[in-house]
């Protein structure tokens, strides 16, 4: 049985494929890096890695199925100057071109669905009861080019006789002195049939990058790979998402209150489901 591996993070801006990214620029496209829809040969639909900017006004399919984006403009590998000054913003509510219709925060925001508000750039969030005085430590914009940088290891080892497991992350190139958290993806939240809302990895799940946009994660997580055939099978992990989060703010027992690009950004994950190797028990 496996024990221990290590794993290569990919950086993103993209959490499930709709919205397409949990990123805008100030034309209200999605600059997505990830996995992007396009029409396949055969008719079907390919999501195949890439980066492009995709219109907000995409067709929508139900939840669990794909329809090809409306691309914008391609993003080559090596971007234009203009392309890496290009300023980052959070999404607008209601979230455009969203299927996925899990509450983030059933306790503190019941009814997200219903907030209004317009898509700000990061380093303009307005974070709540924030005085001017109080020393907001994102105050400049942030750029495609500075979230390119983002690098990350994850270390899974199981402990405690295989009923536990140990993540282990390193992170480097992430945005200066600002709050960061971490979401775990369960097989549950990928039922088309009835999304559960994302939980953390870990209670508290933070950490703040430092100046020099280092940061590092640990959490001893109770049986996260329990087997295909257990009864609790839908709550094994399947992914480790890192999460800039542009109200610099946690929530507890959930990842955010809106999700998906409002106040939750995800910038590192695995690039699909992942830790298939290992099996723990309660």
């Amino acid at each position: 049985m496996t024990r221990s591996r290590s794993y290569e993070l990919r950086m993103t801006t993209q959490g499930p494929l709709y919205p397409p990214s949990e990123v805008m620029n100030a034309d209200g496209h999605f600059v997505v890096i990830g996995a992007i829809n396009r029409p396949a040969a055969d008719g079907t639909v390919a999501a195949e890695w890439g980066s492009a900017l995709v219109a907000a006004d995409s067709t929508l399919p139900p939840f669990g199925r794909n329809a090809p984006y409306r691309i914008v403009r391609e993003l080559p590998a090596e971007l234009s100057d203009e392309d890496r000054e290009m300023v980052l913003c959070t999404l607008p509510l209601p979230l455009p071109c969203s299927n996925y219709t899990a509450v983030m925060a059933p306790e503190q925001q019941p009814d997200p669905f219903s907030v209004v508000r317009p898509s700000y750039p990061f380093h303009q969030v307005p974070i709540p009861d924030l005085q001017p005085e109080d020393g907001p430590k994102v105050t400049r914009p942030v750029t495609l080019g500075q979230w390119i940088k983002a690098r990350g290891s994850l270390t899974v080892t199981l402990a405690e006789e295989d009923t536990a497991a140990d993540f282990r992350g390193r992170f480097h190139g992430l945005i200066p002195n600002s709050l960061y958290t971490v979401m775990a993806i369960r097989r549950r939240d990928l039922d088309p049939d009835g999304p559960s809302h994302p939980s953390p990895f870990g209670v508290p799940n933070v950490f703040v990058a430092d100046e020099e946009g280092n940061g590092s994660y640990y959490a001893r997580m109770p049986n996260p790979f329990p087997a295909p055939d257990a009864k609790d099978a839908d709550n094994r992990i399947v992914n480790f998402v890192v999460l800039w989060m542009s109200y610099q703010l946690n929530y507890g027992g959930a990842v955010g209150r809106h999700g998906l690009g409002a106040d939750i950004h995800a910038q590192l994950r695995l690039p699909g489901p992942g830790f298939e190797e290992f099996t723990t028990h309660a």
